[in-house]
């Protein structure tokens, strides 16, 4: 099994983490975990699979998040992930959307222990020597946490699962949209530390409402093993991606301000648009890169209204690069 570094990881997030979103945030940071947004297994065992699952090989640590409740589905396409040279397999049993529930996977599936017990167990079986890690909520709807959690735990644990990710919140799955089960109910942060003490042999990353670098390192002084940062470091990658590698991995900075980084990114632009990528589909990414820097307004602007129209070519970056203002930093 790889050897991958939990320590910081970003989220899947659907619409965000596509292949484009994961080169940038591989330039930000060397070190940290990058996951593919979630994708059924029926869509990868039946659709097509280069569009789906086709990465940069720069993209490394990444990892591929499934969802699906069939064994069968799940494992086989946990293991054409793995032929695909992904490095993690990402079981979602923690998303509330309408879509999922009908489906009968993401976090209605923890009201199914013996169902996920199944999958797992498949999944070990079939996918030799890769890491599998389940990403799930503290449970759903009227579950009672401190009850429910760590025998749930105990079924993904005994099922041979090598990491789970806690989203520190229930989901309510009746009554709340999946953007509403992102800020409610209220996280609990200390029962996500309790886990991690009562089963002190498994990987546990906390995930949900964590925004900044010295809020991750609390967790890992805690005893964590990972942290997980979704929306915050898409919004503001500058204050968390840019720094990571030497704030949480304490490593040094390859790329020490964001137009180093860009300067690279716009190489792969360069190298998509031959390809036949739109330049919006690229730039959607950026928008955030320098978020409350003199020059923002401008930068997104010019991106926001150029980068979509036919022909739009690299230029149109470099045009929005330019009205940055120019210091150390950035």
């Amino acid at each position: 099994m790889p050897k991958i570094d939990p320590r910081l990881s970003i989220a899947p997030m659907m619409n965000w983490t596509d292949r484009h979103c994961r080169v940038f945030h591989r330039l930000l940071s060397k070190k940290t975990l990058l996951y593919s947004e979630m994708i059924t297994s029926g869509a990868i065992i039946n659709g097509n699979r280069d569009q789906l699952l086709r990465f940069n090989e720069i993209e490394h640590p990444v990892a591929l998040q499934i969802g699906g409740s069939n064994p069968w589905e799940v494992s086989e396409a946990s293991k054409i992930g793995i032929d695909f040279g992904y490095d993690e397999i990402n079981l979602n049993l923690g998303c509330p959307s309408d879509r999922v529930q009908s489906g009968c996977f993401g976090a209605t599936l923890m009201k199914e222990p013996k169902l996920v017990f199944d999958c797992l167990s498949r999944m070990k079986k079939e996918v030799k020597n890769a890491k599998i890690t389940v990403k799930c909520r503290l449970g759903v709807d009227d579950q009672d946490p401190e009850v429910t959690l760590p025998a749930f735990l105990e079924y993904l644990i005994s099922a041979g699962v090598d990491g789970i990710i806690i989203h520190a919140r229930k989901a309510l799955l009746k009554g709340l949209t999946p953007k509403q089960n992102r800020d409610i109910p209220n996280l609990d942060y200390e029962l996500v530390i309790e886990m991690k003490k009562r089963f002190p042999q498994t990987e546990i990353v906390i995930n949900g409402g964590i925004n900044n670098l010295t809020e991750a390192n609390r967790f890992l002084n805690d005893g964590l093993d990972g942290v997980m940062i979704g929306r915050a470091a898409y919004y503001n990658p500058h204050h968390i991606l840019l720094l990571a590698d030497k704030e949480i991995f304490e490593k040094e900075l390859v790329n020490t301000t964001m137009k180093d980084v860009l300067a690279q990114f716009c190489e792969y632009i360069e190298c998509e648009l031959e390809r036949g990528t739109r330049l919006n589909k690229m730039t959607r990414h950026i928008l955030g890169a320098f978020n409350g820097v003199s020059g923002s307004r401008h930068f997104r602007r010019i991106l926001s209204q150029n980068a979509h129209r036919p022909g739009a070519d690299i230029s149109v970056v470099k045009e929005a690069i330019d009205k940055v203002c120019h210091n150390r930093y950035w």
